[in-house]
């Protein structure tokens, strides 16, 4: 399973240098870890996601060029129809990942119109802002994933989750889950990781039981 550390701002370098297979820049202006400034040079095989929160077209195109993001993650209300123009614009190019908020239930009905306009999604938990809540979500209410499309689950992962998610990865739910999602509970202040605590949980993680 790949694991991706989103929120970067402060120690990206050093981050990166633990080569997670994403690391996630979030450009929203109202995030405590909106980012700002030049993404260093990354290892290779290091891929760059742009998080946006109902942005126009043409910022995240702007996004794209100038930091050279490989893929987009869409956090707010944007429509099917923002997700099948985002993609033509790109050429397809670049994946697409929506996010749905998932608070005591989820209805799976509203992945249907975005099924043939993204190319994952990410499951995150319901909470006053987009993201970086530092709650979880029950994973058990992804028992009824019903579709093939592989997903992300975020929402409040933490350093002392590994048994948690080990369990986790043994029901068939977890079959379609192509990535952790990691942020606010490996930081010292918002945008700034952890370093130590990410070391051993991906070590632990990359260990398996």
């Amino acid at each position: 399973m790949k694991l991706k550390i989103c929120g970067m701002n402060h120690n990206t370098a050093e981050v990166a240098a633990l080569e997670p297979d994403y690391l996630g820049f979030i450009f929203w202006e109202q995030s405590s870890r909106f980012f700002r400034g030049n993404i260093p040079e990354l290892p290779a095989g290091v891929k760059k996601i742009g998080v946006f929160v109902d942005a126009s077209l043409e910022e995240i195109l702007d996004k794209i060029k100038e930091f050279g993001l490989h893929m987009v993650q869409l956090h707010g209300n944007e429509s099917p129809s923002y997700c099948r123009e985002l993609r033509a614009a790109t050429q397809l190019e670049i994946p697409v990942i929506k996010v749905f908020s998932v608070g005591a239930s989820f209805n799976f009905e509203q992945l249907n119109p975005y099924e043939s306009v993204c190319d994952f999604y990410l499951f995150d938990t319901k909470g006053k802002l987009p993201g970086g809540n530092s709650f979880s979500f029950d994973w058990k209410l992804l028992s009824g994933y019903p579709s093939d499309k592989p997903y992300f689950l975020s929402g409040g992962i933490g350093p002392g989750d590994t048994d948690a998610l080990f369990e986790f990865m043994q029901r068939p739910e977890a079959g379609k889950c192509h990535a952790l999602d990691v942020n606010s509970r490996f930081e010292s202040r918002p945008g700034e990781k952890k370093i130590e605590d990410l070391t051993k949980f991906k070590k632990r993680l990359a260990q398996g039981r």
